[in-house]
C-alpha cells in the first residue's frame, strides 16, 4: 500500500498491528469507501455527472503515494457525494466500510457523516441517516465482531441554518436510535464560515447530551477560531494539527486542551498527504503522546488515503520506533475516548486483556 513507508517494518511487527484489537473514532464515511466498493457502485448505477477521469486519476495517483493537499481531497469528496445519491447506496457503501474496519481488526468503530438530500432520487436527510442505521443493524444482525456508533456531521461550509438542522435530526436520532446516533462533528472546509455564529448551535447539541468532536486548528493561523471552540469544550478534538506554539498554535490552546483533557483524534496518513504535516516524524501525534495526553490513533478517509487502521499503527511503530507494549497501551488507552458508557468500556477491556494471550508482547 505504501511500501516506502514500511520499508523498516519487520514482518513481525506488521502482523501485529494487524492482529492488534483497535479503536477507530475518526472515520468518515464517504472518504471511507474504498476502491472495491467505488467499483460495486460503478458496476451497478448509471453515473451521471462523475468524473470519471479524475476519479480514475485520484486513485492512480494515490497508490503511487502521490501527496495530496487539502483541497484535492475536498474535491474528490465531491465525487464521492456523486456516486453516493440514493439511500441503497449510502445503506451499501456504509456496510462495507463497517465491514472491512471488523476484517482489519477494529472492535469499536464511531462513523461520522453529513446527511443529506438527493430530491432527484427521493433521499432525504431524515432517510440519509435511516440508511446509515440500517446498515449498522445489519451488521449487529450478523454478529460482525465490531461495535458501531454515529456522530452526524455538521459541515461549516453549509451555514448556520443547516446546521442547526443537523443537531435537531441528532436529537431526533439518539432518542430513537437505541444509543447508536451518539454526537455531532463539526468539519468541513476550514477555511468556509465564521466559528462565533456555530458556537451557540455546538451548545445545542452538547446541552443536549449530544458528543462533541469537533475538527480544530487544521491550518495556520486559526488560533482564535481553535481558542473559541476550545472554550466549549468539546468532547474530543478531530486533527488539531497547529495547536502546539512549535507549529504555529499557542501555549494557551495547549492549555485548554490539557485543562479539559480533551482527547485528540489523531491521523497521520491523512495530514501527511494532505500537507498540513510535512512528514510522520514532524507529526504532533508524538508532541501530545510526550507530555501523556489522550491521542487516538485513526485513519479519517482510508478510502480516499489508501490506508487502514492496521497501517496507521504501522506506520506509528515504524516512524517513533515503539515497541509492541507502547503500541497496545496506545489501542486499550483509545477505550477512554469512546463515546460509550463504563458498561461498554470494560466489556471492551476484557477484549483487550484476552488479547495479551497471543500478541506476545515482550517480544
Amino acid at each position: 500500500m505504501y511500501p516506502s513507508m514500511w520499508s523498516n517494518v519487520s514482518f513481525e511487527m506488521e502482523e501485529f498491528c494487524k492482529i492488534l484489537p483497535k479503536i477507530e473514532l475518526h472515520a468518515h464515511v464517504n472518504g471511507s469507501i474504498s476502491a472495491e466498493t467505488m467499483e460495486k457502485i460503478i458496476h451497478n448505477k448509471d453515473l451521471v455527472g462523475v468524473d470519471m477521469l479524475k476519479l480514475n486519476k485520484w486513485i492512480h495517483s494515490v497508490k503511487k503515494g502521490e501527496k495530496k493537499n487539502l483541497d484535492e481531497t475536498f474535491e474528490m469528496f465531491k465525487i464521492m457525494h456523486q456516486l453516493v445519491t440514493d439511500t441503497d447506496t449510502v445503506s451499501m457503501v456504509t456496510y462495507d466500510v463497517i465491514k472491512e474496519f471488523a476484517n482489519d481488526n477494529v472492535r469499536y468503530l464511531e462513523l461520522r457523516s453529513t446527511p443529506r438530500d438527493v430530491p432527484s432520487t427521493g433521499m432525504t436527510k431524515q432517510s440519509y441517516v435511516e440508511a446509515v442505521l440500517q446498515a449498522i443493524e445489519k451488521c449487529m444482525q450478523e454478529n460482525v465482531k465490531i461495535i458501531v456508533r454515529f456522530l452526524l456531521s455538521v459541515d461549516r461550509s453549509r451555514g448556520v441554518n443547516v446546521a442547526m438542522e443537523t443537531v435537531q435530526l441528532a436529537k431526533q436520532f439518539k432518542e430513537s436510535s437505541k444509543g447508536i446516533v451518539i454526537g455531532v462533528d463539526l468539519s468541513g472546509n476550514p477555511n468556509v464560515g465564521d466559528m462565533n455564529d456555530f458556537v451557540p448551535v455546538l451548545k445545542e447539541a452538547k446541552n443536549a447530551g449530544l458528543k462533541l468532536a469537533l475538527h480544530i486548528a487544521e491550518r495556520t493561523n486559526h488560533v482564535e477560531e481553535s481558542a473559541l471552540l476550545l472554550s466549549i469544550p468539546p468532547d474530543r478534538i478531530g486533527h488539531g494539527t497547529f495547536l502546539h506554539p512549535e507549529v504555529g498554535g499557542r501555549q494557551d490552546l495547549v492549555d485548554m486542551t490539557q485543562k479539559y483533557n480533551i482527547p485528540i483524534e489523531t491521523c497521520l496518513t491523512s495530514n501527511v498527504l494532505g500537507r498540513t504535516v510535512p512528514s510522520f516524524d514532524k507529526h504532533h501525534f508524538k508532541y501530545w503522546y510526550d507530555k501523556k495526553h489522550p491521542c487516538i490513533v485513526c485513519t479519517d478517509d482510508k478510502g480516499l488515503m489508501l490506508t487502514s487502521s492496521s497501517a496507521e499503527y504501522i506506520i506509528v511503530s515504524n516512524t517513533f520506533h515503539f515497541t509492541k507494549q507502547q503500541l497496545y497501551d496506545i489501542s486499550f488507552n483509545s477505550i477512554d475516548c469512546i463515546f460509550e458508557n463504563d458498561k461498554i468500556k470494560d466489556e471492551l477491556r476484557s477484549q483487550w486483556e484476552t488479547s495479551k494471550n497471543f500478541l506476545d508482547l515482550q517480544k
